[in-house]
């Protein structure tokens, strides 16, 4: 449908059709999460499914998560800290490799992570908390690493993580990225504990939650942040019930790579590779149903 041209003697107006008239830029729902690219509405994730309702993760999702836990130098540990957080306790790294299967907000598909974490407080000028420190994440699928990194402030980044290989009694877990291996975790010998030794363990749990540091650059002003601020992923899950938990040996062995190897990641991973292994502090095999949305997750101040 063409415009129509109304002249008047001192006037020039333009008539729109109708379906332009009606037309007009979006505005953000209160109370709606969004999330880049806005423009086709609220988004859809783990806090937001259809129509805006949150799911109940009391039967799904199933996760099973292997780790292996070693001793290592404080001041190798300490330059990883971001400003107003210290180590607690035993310089202790944990790396974890978790399976998650029947994902509700992914309408039961599943994914894989492979975290590292130490035990940390954190002193701000209102709260005071410890918990574990989560340097890293990666995932192997793009939806979580979105909504982690953007809502939560999780250190998320992407990576290859297949699924585990179990022989005998030895369970072999890999990472790597676009066919570089850059990881190696093994746990044996492993022992499954009793309903009393798990609720012995779950009731001797007296960390605040998991600690992470969010930062966001700000466009144009390289260097300068958006958002730069720790935040915290409270303990509490009630929805998560422990099926069985495994304990035994284990060992792991992060890969030294260059560039080329991992263009945008070999800081990383061979910060890692440096960490001196001093001792192992065990290994565990843990299989968990239910999860909470981490809409409970907070800034620290």
């Amino acid at each position: 449908m063409q415009p129509v041209l109304f002249v008047c003697p001192d006037l020039v107006r333009v008539s729109l059709p109708p379906c332009f008239e009606e037309a007009m830029s979006y505005r953000f729902e209160r109370g709606k999460l969004y999330r880049m690219p806005t423009h086709f509405g609220p988004s859809l994730g783990p806090r937001q499914g259809p129509d805006g309702r949150r799911f109940e993760n009391k039967r799904s999702p199933r996760v099973t998560t292997v780790s292996v836990s070693f001793l290592t130098n404080e001041e190798q540990l300490v330059p990883l800290l971001p400003e107003g957080f210290d180590l607690v306790d035993e310089p202790m790294v944990t790396v974890f490799a978790s399976y998650l299967e029947d994902i509700e907000w992914l309408a039961g598909r599943g994914y894989n992570v492979l975290g590292v974490t130490f035990p940390v407080v954190f002193h701000g000028e209102q709260d005071h908390v410890t918990g574990d420190f989560l340097s890293v994440l990666w995932e192997n699928l793009a939806d979580p690493i979105i909504t982690g990194r953007e809502d939560l402030g999780f250190s998320k980044l992407y990576c290859e993580i297949p699924e585990p290989v179990e022989l005998e009694d030895q369970i072999h877990c890999t990472a790597g990225w676009l066919g570089f291996k850059f990881l190696d975790l093994q746990v044996r010998h492993l022992k499954q504990q009793t309903p009393e030794e798990i609720t012995d363990f779950i009731s001797e749990q007296t960390r605040d939650g998991l600690l992470h540091y969010k930062y966001m650059p700000r466009t144009g002003d390289w260097g300068e942040a958006d958002a730069a601020y720790a935040t915290l992923t409270p303990s509490s899950n009630p929805n998560q019930v422990i099926q069985d938990r495994w304990l035994g040996e284990g060992d792991l062995e992060f890969h030294q790579s260059r560039w080329e190897d991992l263009p945008t990641m070999y800081p990383i991973v061979n910060t890692f590779f440096e960490l001196e292994v001093k001792a192992y502090g065990g290994a565990s095999l843990t299989r968990t149903v239910g999860t909470k949305d981490l809409s409970d997750q907070r800034i620290l101040r």
